[in-house]
């Protein structure tokens, strides 16, 4: 028995060949040895048939000699299939009886040319079928219609009405909402923007993923959100209201988007980059300059980045590269680090760090990215109907999907957020970098500065301290952007 698609999961197809079939072995006096079963599985699509194989091998091993099934087309509709089945059957003198085509007897030439020919419609109709199937996810895709399956994180709000389905596990009737997936819902709308942003402005996705959790948001089958699901949810082209087929996208739908397209390309861009840092799953950094301080030990044949540990009978956390050297208090080293980082973005000139704002003009993008991908469904119509040769359409879609990836790398950086912006400017710069995570503290320090960290002093400070913090380096990755100024006289020198 074998149904291709059985969406509510309650194998009813399968259930009604196998009465058939029994009532036929029972008609014939046969005994029925074994029954095999591939549910929701097409023959057509080459997806592995695992009751099939396990057929075919009791077959070869003489376990039966005679096999029903409901139709012919419930064995194969793949004619390397069939070539097989014919040659197993003539090996082992095996009957094959069907309830709505009689005796197909394969031990005869006109009998297996009927076989073949049987298999050669089943062939087309599949075909046919996959033609029709595959138009019309087109046309819904084009429209924009919701094609159905698990509801996606952020839309679904309920109509009021309600229809039938199938309880997969009870395979009974039930009473289910209509829901209308062109509106978003606020909250997952919301849940969603807010991790996109804190993306974009330094958080790790591991960090963004345990919050949605500690908030009891979860994923619309009612689990905890992974950093992979989390990841998936992130990068769906629907996010921005594109719509896609068969991987590539055809252009806006009318569904409510949940971000910006911009955001949503800079996000893409963020979590693709292959030079991206990631963490394991159970990983926590819970100190400011973990992997991030620089050791300054002369000579020192480390990779340079320091961690954080208790480790050697020490009271506090303890700063140290890789092999020992540099130890400083990791409490007590963070805190100056950030008193450094607070003061210089407080400076009046504190502006001038920050990179300069992006002039890119997102509604022009937006359009000629509309009139490329009308180009290349012009350019798939013409070649089907003959105007173009093979050459002329891959020569005119290379050039087009090149400048639309162009597009989509300047509508990213558009959205590109500035670790920075988040203090410099503040009415209190220290209040606002402690509302700070500690994600987005680190991808402030990542951008602003690099601490390298020498060998302590030995003794007691000048202080009466034996932390030694004087000696603590601090190269500027961002620096003022001076400009030059014209001279208010002639005669006068450039100020820059």
């Amino acid at each position: 028995m074998r149904i291709s698609q059985d969406r509510t999961g309650a194998g009813l197809g399968v259930d009604r060949q196998r009465e058939d079939c029994e009532a036929l072995a029972e008609r014939n006096g046969w005994k029925v040895v074994e029954t095999y079963v591939d549910n929701d599985v097409s023959a057509y699509s080459g997806k592995p048939r695992k009751d099939y194989r396990r057929m075919l091998t009791d077959l070869a091993e003489g376990k039966a000699t005679v096999v029903i099934a409901w139709h012919t087309d419930r064995l194969h509709r793949s004619p390397k299939e069939l070539e097989e089945y014919i040659d197993i059957s003539e090996r082992r003198g095996v009957n094959t009886h069907t309830v709505q085509g009689g005796v197909i007897d394969l031990s005869t030439s006109s009998g297996r040319m009927v076989a073949r020919m049987l298999g050669a419609v089943a062939r087309h109709e599949s075909e046919h079928k996959a033609e029709r199937v595959a138009r019309a996810r087109l046309q819904s895709a084009t429209a924009g219609k919701w094609g159905g399956g698990i509801r996606a994180f952020g839309w679904g709000v309920p109509t009021g009405e309600t229809t039938k389905r199938v309880n997969k596990k009870t395979g009974e009737e039930e009473e289910a909402p209509v829901l209308d997936m062109n509106k978003a819902i606020p909250e997952e709308k919301q849940a969603a923007v807010e991790m996109a942003e804190a993306l974009l402005a330094g958080a790790s996705l591991r960090s963004r993923t345990k919050l949605l959790n500690d908030k009891g948001i979860l994923t619309t089958q009612g689990n905890p959100w992974t950093t992979q699901t989390a990841r998936d949810m992130l990068l769906r082209p629907r996010n921005a209201g594109i719509s896609v087929y068969r991987g590539k996208e055809i252009g806006k739908g009318p569904w409510e988007e949940l971000m910006p397209e911009p955001i949503y390309r800079a996000v893409v861009a963020l979590l693709k980059d292959p030079a991206r840092r990631t963490a394991p799953e159970d990983s926590s950094v819970v100190w400011l300059g973990s992997l991030l301080y620089q050791c300054g030990a002369p000579e020192c044949p480390c990779d340079g980045d320091m961690v954080c540990s208790a480790s050697g009978g020490k009271k506090h956390p303890t700063y140290r590269c890789r092999l020992g050297h540099a130890n400083r208090r990791a409490d007590v080293l963070d805190l100056y680090v950030e008193d450094v980082i607070i003061e210089r973005l407080s400076r009046s000139d504190a502006h001038t760090l920050l990179l300069p704002r992006s002039d890119i003009d997102v509604p022009a993008l937006q359009a000629e990215q509309v009139t490329l991908q009308n180009r290349l469904t012009d350019l798939s119509a013409m070649f089907a109907a003959g105007t173009i040769d093979g050459a002329q359409l891959e020569a005119g879609s290379a050039l087009a999907r090149g400048r639309l990836e162009g597009i989509q790398e300047q509508l990213a950086s558009a959205a590109t957020r500035d670790p920075l912006a988040a203090v410099v400017g503040a009415q209190d710069p220290r209040a606002a970098w402690k509302g700070l995570d500690l994600d987005r503290k680190r991808a402030l320090l990542r951008a602003l500065v690099t601490v390298t960290v020498p060998p302590a002093r030995p003794g007691r400070m000048p202080d009466g301290s034996y932390t030694d913090l004087e000696n603590i380096d601090f190269t500027w990755i961002r620096k003022p952007q001076l400009k030059a100024v014209a001279p208010a006289t002639e005669g006068a020198s450039n100020v820059s």
